[in-house]
């Protein structure tokens, strides 16, 4: 088939690179534009455009794909199938309605669960079993399509966000290329989604990071996995910001108000929380790199020392 795929991040990268070796021909590859990234504020490739570059794609770049010029380019191509992934651009029904199999998305939870922008972050912090891939028929609503396909993983106690994102980069490029095998073979069928099981993965933002400390320890401990690697999450130490990188909840309940240091020692400090404690076992000091509470008493720092309180 003729397919036609668009994306920009990592996520759809790994995508991409999966259909490569198929024998589908990838008549075009649509990204984002260049973005400045770097301290010289260069513009940079997207992964998904450095994949299509290396591999003789072209490439496209609109803007909006909401101009007649751009969807005409589009209708140029005579896609069989568009393929989507993180792309960041609104498609239109005139878009939807350009390949012959319309389009597909490849998502990156268990639909009608976590539709939106970060699905894997969001399973994570609320504590959800399991998440996975969903490929989708791509519709005018925001991650409302008939379901297509799914796979499934299960949330390990010590996933991160960005250790969960490689994992399901990884099973969306395999679900698209089974996806597209049943497609070919007249065997892909859609199942309607239960919206009253929806709910939304809404952007993340910094400013989620900063802990509350009147929380609970296991609310905390999944906010930071969530957060690592980004956006990260943070608290207020003495006039300077505190990364929290790695943390364990545990059970042991404390008197002392919430954010007050309780412990320190190398195995980590244990802070308490609105219920339970966290022990943090790996920290960022303002102006300098990550390191362990072992490496941080090493480097003779007397701080976080019991009694003191975070906020």
């Amino acid at each position: 088939m003729r397919l036609v795929f668009a994306g920009t991040p990592d996520f759809a990268a790994t995508a991409l690179s999966a259909l490569l070796g198929t024998h589908h021909t990838l008549v075009g590859v649509y990204s984002q534009p260049d973005r400045p990234a770097g301290r010289g504020r260069k513009l940079q490739p997207s992964p998904v455009k450095q994949v299509a570059l290396d591999n003789g794609i072209p490439v496209f770049q609109p803007e909006s794909l909401k101009t007649p010029e751009a969807q005409q380019e589009l209708a140029n191509l005579r896609p069989d199938v568009m393929i989507v992934a993180a792309y960041g651009l609104i498609l239109p029904e005139a878009v939807l309605a350009i390949p012959v199999h319309g389009c597909l998305n490849i998502h990156a939870s268990l639909l009608p669960r976590w539709r939106g922008a970060a699905p894997i972050q969001r399973a994570i912090a609320a504590g959800d079993e399991n998440t996975g891939i969903t490929i989708m028929q791509m519709d005018k609503g925001l991650d409302t399509g008939d379901m297509l396909l799914k796979s499934a993983t299960a949330i390990e106690s010590n996933d991160t966000g960005g250790s969960l994102h490689d994992r399901l980069a990884q099973m969306g490029g395999q679900a698209i290329l089974e996806a597209l095998e049943l497609l070919e073979k007249g065997e892909l069928q859609g199942e309607a989604q239960n919206n009253e099981q929806a709910c939304y993965a809404h952007k993340l933002s910094k400013e989620e990071g900063h802990i509350d400390w009147s929380q609970s320890a296991q609310n905390i401990e999944r906010l930071i996995r969530a957060f690592n690697p980004w956006p990260g999450t943070y608290t207020d130490f003495e006039q300077q910001r505190l990364r929290i990188h790695e943390a364990i909840a545990t059970d042991e309940q404390s008197q002392n108000p919430p954010g007050t240091v309780i412990k320190r020692e190398r195995e980590g400090i244990d802070i308490a929380c609105g219920t339970g404690t966290l022990r943090i076992t790996r920290l960022q000091l303002s102006g300098s790199r990550a390191q362990s509470v072992n490496d941080l008493i090493n480097g003779g720092k007397q701080l976080l020392l019991p009694g003191q309180e975070l906020n």
